[in-house]
């Protein structure tokens, strides 16, 4: 009797580590052989098979041979198959939606999957990409503004480009909650005439969810995997799921904040096999939501918890990126920062919903709007587009006054700045040098958002400091004050105000 419990009991252990390796076991007459489901096919031009390309479930990467064809084990909490589009091919979609991956079936042990795509007439050498943060839609009123603002002005801008291939990318909170209206957003999507590839965001995950797999079933159902990457030119992307779901942790449940800035081990661990066809010194774009790091929110009044407001196991994911030149976009804050770390510059975007669809400026007074970056070979250059606006407004001026903080200076808002900027001022012609870098608040947004009662459209919304903020003291008799902003890229910007 003992001798058969315990070989019930190795049974079972084998039989449960059978299972979790393959996920399936197949009874074959006393004896048992434990078989892992797959998926094979073939990515293809028309009949022409298309060697090296990368193809993965999320976890496993593999490459396709000569002829095009592939052939890879499925993890058992996959959910789909996709391919890291290959640099001189179109994005594929549908309305805009990039298509580059197919759902699994688990009820079918071996899978076939085929992915076909058609060779871009454009040198994708020389692109261009448009950066989204936080449309955050969440009522009709929402919609609205988001199809007859920023829609519009990107369609427009996108034809001052000329003719070179043009993506975008939607740094999350697509919604603000209401996961009815990615159906509007994908209509946004569709009106500016170029494919979109989505991240989650903080407010696309259901908080409801029993689980943390199932808190991003709406956002994969509308756009696909919450991980992956794609190639263009000789730029390798990498979009990230920086927003972890805290739920189904019993370590968190007492917290008040649901979610945490955190990339997941599955996800560096695909990641890892994901960089290895990258040669080291590449350009890599990673798109993610929450900023992994940035430093306004640390100097902030309003800001004080690090575990949302960036990401906090960022070290695992730049010692991943180490070997490559490597821009970081992100959203979430609302409000605009540059910053350069050794081989990484990080980009957080301000937001085409600038206060939540409340006024026309974010929380730093940068105008509401998106980042525009063109590409040639591995060589970046960008801009921010404010919406409504000509490329060419990239800051904003305030005569004395303005500012609660520093009431007898002018103030510039560089919303755009970085270190290889340079902010210069005259008074009535002559030059006075460079302005004075401050951490403090936009006299605007400081006007409009600070306090309880301010605005009264959806209840209180505080402002938030910036460091991109310049000051300077003209003299008593001063006419004339003139601004004059260098980027790195060599372009210059003028803005004169009249002080009497």
């Amino acid at each position: 009797m003992m001798i058969r419990r315990t070989f019930l009991t190795v049974l079972g252990q084998l039989l449960s580590i059978a299972f979790f390796l393959t996920g399936n076991l197949v009874f074959s007459g006393c004896s048992i052989k434990t078989e892992k489901a797959t998926i094979s096919g073939r990515v293809a031009d028309d009949e022409k098979g298309i060697a090296g390309v990368v193809v993965s479930d999320g976890y496993e990467t593999t490459l396709t041979d000569q002829q095009g064809n592939y052939h890879l084990p499925i993890h058992p909490e996959a959910e789909f198959v996709f391919i890291s589009l290959p640099s001189g091919y179109k994005i594929p979609h549908t309305g805009g939606i990039a298509k580059f991956f197919e759902p699994l079936d688990f009820s079918k042990q071996k899978q076939k999957m085929n992915f076909r795509l058609q060779e871009n007439e454009l040198d994708d050498m020389h692109h261009a990409f448009v950066v989204w943060a936080d449309p955050q839609v969440k009522t009709e009123s929402d919609v609205s503004r988001m199809m007859n603002e920023p829609v519009p002005d990107v369609a427009a801008h996108l034809k001052t480009l000329g003719n070179v291939p043009v993506h975008g990318i939607t740094c999350g909170d697509i919604v603000f909650d209401q996961f009815h209206l990615y159906p509007e957003y994908k209509m946004a999507v569709s009106q500016m005439k170029m494919p979109f590839f989505q991240v989650v965001g903080n407010h696309d995950i259901d908080y409801t969810a029993p689980s943390r797999k199932n808190s991003t079933k709406q956002f994969k159902e509308a756009f696909g995997p919450t991980y992956y990457s794609f190639n263009r030119g000789k730029i390798h992307y990498v979009v990230l799921n920086d927003v972890l779901f805290k739920g189904d942790d019993e370590a968190y449940k007492d917290k008040r904040r649901k979610y945490i800035g955190h990339v997941s081990a599955e996800q560096l661990q695909w990641l890892k096999k994901d960089m290895q066809y990258i040669p080291a010194g590449s350009t890599v774009i990673v798109a993610l939501h929450i900023p992994t790091y940035e430093i306004t929110f640390l100097k902030s009044a309003v800001r004080t918890e690090f575990e949302t407001a960036t990401v906090g196991n960022r070290d695992e994911l730049y010692k991943l990126l180490e070997p490559y030149r490597v821009h970081i976009v992100s959203g979430h804050t609302h409000y605009n920062e540059t910053a350069e770390h050794g081989n990484r510059m990080e980009h957080n975007h301000a937001s085409v919903c600038n206060a939540w669809w409340i006024g026309n400026i974010c929380t730093d007074g940068t105008p509401g709007g998106y980042g525009l970056y063109e590409v040639n070979g591995d060589s970046i250059r960008w801009y921010y587009k404010p919406t409504g606006f000509e490329p060419s407004y990239q800051f904003r001026v305030y005569p004395q006054g303005c500012s609660p903080e520093r009431p007898d200076e002018i103030v510039a808002n560089v919303w755009n700045y970085d270190t290889g900027c340079k902010v210069v001022w005259y008074e009535d012609g002559a030059s006075k040098g460079e302005m004075k870098r401050y951490l403090g608040y936009d006299p605007l947004a400081y006007e409009n958002m600070f306090g309880e009662d301010v605005p009264d459209e959806k209840g209180s919304l505080e402002p938030t400091r910036t460091e991109h903020l310049f000051s300077a003291k003209p003299s008593a008799i001063a006419n004339e004050i003139k601004v004059e902003v260098t980027d790195r890229f060599g372009n210059v910007y003028e803005n004169t105000i009249k002080l009497k």
